[in-house]
């Protein structure tokens, strides 16, 4: 078993000084995987510049999309970079781990689409070490909380956590929360941020 570098971050919106900072990083720190949660650009602009320079990197990119993404778009961007692994209803796996994600989804509190995976997945995720990627966040928790509006986040993917138990659980899409950190069980859930943020796993 071998412990693996993350990179993670989330909603740069195509802003270039943000994107050259997490570069910069990616580079700098010797990582195994550059890991988006999706909002890379505003309303799918610049997807395909914005990726083709993430795909020169010495990592692979494993993402989701976001809420400014259309999924049928970044999917077939994403199939043209060999380095770029779209994680949106899938999985991907690598030794021990395996990555599950689930892209989009604005302010949906629950997301059927998500949860018809979680029978497909029971097989395949035994004794693995989970790693989930989302752009929404789980509901009821720190991450999910927003002043005026309370806990604004996605019950599938808490119930997720619940049944399989990841060993973390990264998301974005609420800037108000970016860089905040807590828990369901022994997850670890995490919003990156836009400047990215290094995780040991």
């Amino acid at each position: 078993y071998f412990f693996m570098k993350l990179l993670a971050f989330t909603d740069v919106h195509d802003n270039q000084s943000l994107i050259n900072e997490v570069i910069k990083k990616a580079n700098s720190k010797k990582i195994d995987f550059l890991i988006c949660l999706g909002d890379l650009t505003i309303f799918g602009d610049n997807l395909e510049k914005i990726l083709k320079r993430f795909n020169q990197l010495n990592s692979k990119t494993i993402l989701v999309h976001g809420n400014h993404e259309d999924f049928v778009d970044m999917k077939n961007v994403c199939k043209k970079f060999k380095n770029i692994v779209y994680l949106h209803e899938n999985v991907y796996e690598i030794d021990n781990y395996i990555f599950v994600g689930f892209g989009g989804g604005w302010f949906n509190r629950e997301s059927p689409e998500f949860e018809r995976l979680f029978n497909k997945l029971e097989k395949k995720v035994k004794d693995k070490k989970i790693i989930l990627l989302t752009q929404p966040p789980p509901a009821k928790t720190k991450i999910d909380h927003m002043e005026y509006f309370g806990h604004v986040g996605n019950k599938t993917i808490r119930n997720f956590i619940t049944k399989f138990k990841p060993i973390l659980a990264a998301s974005g899409h609420l800037h108000e929360n970016f860089g905040k950190i807590d828990r369901i069980g022994k997850t670890i859930l995490i919003n990156p941020g836009p400047l990215g943020r290094i995780i040991e796993v």
